[in-house]
């Protein structure tokens, strides 16, 4: 992916990458799998996100690299990428935020985490208040069993479109 810095032009750039990624396995998907794809797509957001992203600021502060991405990307939903992949809509992440509060990261610089994404087989992905991006080891966020897996939001989206570009040029879903 070219080298923009972060933004929503380097947002929507891989919005597009991972379109024509997904666009691709499509038109093969019920051939090679024998049942048709789910509806796969990044969602651009709309005035619904608009309004959560402004309460997510008041409640997640210092999270700029996640707000520039709720002001262009409603959501990920990628379900027939490997396990399955899903970005959380900032609205689903306040609300998990609000009945569940943070999640515990003991090993991180910062232990305070918010659950942005998630897997088909129940692994999450959180992000620390510092922006780095955790994934757990097991279905849960109970016992703090975590790894580091993304410095940054930007290299957590990058470390995603290589995924999904692998899992269509081979059926390998990568890291995620």
């Amino acid at each position: 992916m070219d080298r923009l810095s972060y933004s929503a032009a380097w947002l929507s750039q891989w919005r597009a990458e991972i379109t024509d990624a997904v666009d691709a396995m499509a038109a093969t998907f019920e051939e090679t799998y024998g049942f048709p794809a789910g509806d796969n797509e990044v969602r651009l957001a709309d005035e619904d996100d608009s309004r959560a992203v402004r309460a997510y600021a008041r409640e997640m502060p210092g999270a700029d690299d996640l707000l520039t991405f709720y002001q262009s990307i409603g959501e990920v939903l990628l379900p027939d990428v490997g396990n399955g992949f899903f970005l959380h809509s900032a609205r689903d992440v306040l609300r998990r935020v609000e009945e569940e509060g943070h999640v515990f990261l003991p090993m991180a610089d910062d232990p305070h985490g918010t659950v942005i994404g998630s897997n088909g087989g129940g692994i999450l992905f959180v992000a620390d208040r510092g922006g780095v991006i955790h994934r757990s080891r097991t279905a849960s966020t109970d016992g703090g069993e975590f790894d580091r897996i993304a410095d940054t939001l930007p290299d957590f989206l990058d470390l995603i479109r290589r995924s999904v570009v692998r899992f269509v040029e081979t059926g390998e879903p990568g890291c995620l």
